[in-house]
Parts: C-alpha cells; structure tokens; sequence
C-alpha cells in the first residue's frame, strides 16, 4: 500500500466536500466561526482550521450561498453568525443528488 497517496488522495477528498460539509450543518441552525469548527471536528473527525474556514466562509458569501450577521453578546466581543440564503438551500439540495448518485455509483462499482 502507498500510505503517502493515501494520505493526499484523503486530504483531497476532504477539501473537496467541506463546502458540502458547511453547508449541511448550516442547514440545520445558523451557527458562529468557532462553533461552526467543533461541529465539524464532531461530525466528521475532519479537523479545520480557522485559517482554512474562514476563507472558504467568504468564498461561500460570495457566491450567495451564505450571509452573515453580527450579533451582540452579553458579555465579550460580538459574533459573526453564518446562515445559508435562499440560493444556497437550492444549491445544497442539488449538491445532496449529486452526492447521492456519486454514492450510488461508487457502490455499484465496488
């Protein structure tokens, strides 16, 4: 086994579907950068860095799939909270049929 092609093909498998990732868990609620980061490391042993979230959180606000707002806390600094739009509901729903045919076909062939 060539553990060092497992490793990249892993890590790109993972980059690959972490908008996919974000935008599923931001279905359910809308959520802040850190919160949204133990999320993931909960739901998929995937762990991300700030570094790494808060650029994809910008590309996925650019393409109209995410807005954000700034809400007021009791104590401490303000928070950023992300929540999907419109379009990125539509876009998540055809993203999970690709997906699932992705699914499909790989077992098929396995």
């Amino acid at each position: 086994m060539n553990q060092e092609f497992i490793e990249k093909w892993l890590s790109q498998v993972k980059k690959g579907s972490l908008s996919f990732i974000v935008l599923l868990i931001l279905k359910e609620k809308e959520l802040y950068g850190y919160e949204l980061i133990e999320k993931i490391k909960n739901v998929t042993a995937i762990n991300i860095a700030e570094g790494t979230l808060y650029p994809l959180m910008n590309r996925l606000k650019t393409d109209g799939l995410l807005e954000s707002k700034w809400v007021e806390q009791e104590t401490g600094i303000p928070r950023k909270y992300y929540f999907l739009t419109d379009s990125g509901n539509e876009t998540l729903s055809e993203m999970k049929k690709i997906w699932i045919n992705l699914q499909d076909t790989l077992i098929k062939i396995m």
